[in-house]
């Protein structure tokens, strides 16, 4: 369970750090935009766009460059995150909220919602998910990447191999437990079919992306510096448990001087639009 006040806490304290060292999550986002597919024909449109998890606004300003038209809500749970982004943005069609997307109500609908790197920090990922589907027009598109369950792989393989080294529980790793890709796209499938008066055109990828440390330390600090560190209730610290993990980390992962942080980034979008007897119905009616 994720501590939505720590979690805010660290990412606010980030923010001036964030784009320094999200060098994985910059890349998902032009990935995550790509798979998007915006047609070029939109550029003039005046699309309603939902960035759920801003952050510094990377993603927006993407999505700016190329839809220069768009009117863009970009919200995020740090306010530390929105004042940073707030003062890089001078443009009137994007607007900066702080909130929390599994607590707040859409009060309009949108032709893309988009996600970057943020659905890991959902404590109801099905259910705020049916909420942004529900507050997708015809034809509207939600966008999300997140991680997968081989990230930080390497240090809970270390953390596993220090507990049973010290016999101590391992029942609080040093960071949260992602989806594996079956449970992730097993939520999706659930949550979509729900919707009975729709059919979803749905389009799924997954990749691994490495960054390479000369210490686990180093490591460490580059995950806290975007603040993406322990946010878990059940966090604890152990000094003696730490020294042990990050031993274990650099004798067992540690080569040519470096060592290595897996990223398992998973993207999925969802098309969503009026299934052929529905479409039937309302020509019939029109």
């Amino acid at each position: 369970m994720i501590d939505k006040t720590i979690l805010q806490m660290h990412f606010s304290r980030n923010a001036k750090n964030y784009d320094t060292y999200a060098k994985v999550q910059k890349k998902m986002a032009n990935t995550l935009l790509n798979m998007v597919g915006l047609d070029s024909k939109s550029k003039s449109d005046a699309l309603a766009i939902l960035d759920v998890g801003c952050g510094t606004g990377y993603l927006t300003k993407l999505i700016l460059d190329y839809l220069p038209n768009a009117q863009i809500t970009a919200i995020d749970i740090a306010p530390g995150m929105i004042e940073y982004a707030q003062d890089r943005f001078k443009e009137s069609n994007v607007e900066f909220l702080c909130l929390d997307i599994e607590e707040a109500e859409l009060s309009k609908k949108y032709d893309l919602i988009i996600s970057n790197a943020a659905f890991q920090w959902f404590n109801n990922l099905g259910g705020t998910m049916e909420k942004l589907v529900q507050g997708l027009k015809n034809d509207g598109v939600l966008a999300f990447s997140t991680f997968g369950h081989m990230t930080f792989n390497e240090l809970h393989s270390a953390y596993e191999t220090a507990c049973k080294k010290l016999k101590i529980d391992g029942d609080f790793p040093p960071s949260q437990k992602f989806f594996n890709s079956k449970e992730l796209f097993g939520i999706c499938r659930q949550t979509l079919q729900g919707f009975e008066e729709f059919k979803f055109d749905i389009i799924k990828k997954e990749s691994l992306e490495y960054e390479y440390f000369y210490t686990v330390r180093e490591f460490l600090n580059s995950v806290k510096k975007i603040g993406a560190n322990n946010s878990n209730k059940e966090r604890t610290v152990n000094t003696t448990l730490t020294k042990e993990m990050i031993r274990a980390y650099e004798e067992m992962y540690k080569a040519d001087g470096l060592v290595r942080a897996t990223y398992h980034c998973i993207f999925i979008t969802a098309r969503k639009k009026l299934a052929a007897s529905k479409r039937r119905l309302v020509n019939a009616v029109v």
